[in-house]
């Protein structure tokens, strides 16, 4: 059986990319007639979703960069044995809201680790499995971000919110953003850049463009 497909979702807080995600499994199940598989990271197993709790939650304090470095690469791990793998045995599509490629933006961006240590750590905890295709969604950078605090001001009350990176300030940001950027430049073969501002369905017609193209070519 010829191996599935692999496909990443990246961007911002607040760039959109979980609604893009959505609306392109219900095209896919649609022209395909198969399932397709979801996942998220972290999260997506039993585990990762323990993970992922510790991770985003705003009532975490005091997690060291390299701490939350290797608590990325442990919850990506399990998903890739437990979710990813199994089903690209299986040849089916494999729909991923983040991986390796938010890391290095955010923890080797953002958290100022570098790109070396992201890259090393996915060689050997992910055996160096990459996307056949990532949709990285950059729209601009202040409407990404004032989106993402809203969103964090409408969950400040909530148990157990998941707004502990949306707190970081704009610098922070702005560092995650130029290393996406950096990842779209070195990758261009495996990175599509969906930018701009357009609607949801504007982006979601896009998106279909590259994605149709690529499983035709595959």
């Amino acid at each position: 059986m010829p191996r599935g497909f692999f496909l990443t979702f990246e961007g911002l807080d607040g760039s959109g990319k979980s609604t893009q995600l959505r609306k392109l499994a219900e095209w896919l199940e649609a022209e395909c007639g198969e399932e397709i598989v979801v996942t998220r990271q972290p999260g997506g197993t039993r585990i990762g979703d323990r993970i992922r709790t510790l991770l985003l939650d705003s009532k975490t304090e005091n997690l060291a960069a390299r701490a939350e470095l290797g608590l990325m690469f442990s919850d990506r791990a399990q998903c890739i044995a437990e979710v990813i793998q199994p089903a690209l045995a299986e040849g089916k599509i494999v729909l991923c809201d983040r991986y390796t490629d938010s890391t290095e933006a955010y923890q080797g961006g953002g958290r100022q680790l570098g790109s070396e240590v992201v890259l090393e750590l996915h060689k050997a905890m992910c055996g160096g499995l990459d996307p056949d295709l990532t949709l990285l969604l950059l729209p601009d950078f202040d409407r990404s971000l004032e989106r993402a605090r809203r969103r964090n001001t409408r969950n400040a009350t909530k148990k157990g919110d998941e707004n502990r990176f949306e707190r970081e300030d704009e610098l922070f940001y702005r560092r995650v953003f130029d290393k996406y950027c950096e990842i779209a430049r070195r990758k261009p073969l495996r990175v599509a850049v969906i930018d701009g501002d357009q609607g949801i369905q504007e982006v979601h017609e896009r998106i279909v463009k590259v994605v149709g193209t690529r499983l035709k070519e595959r």
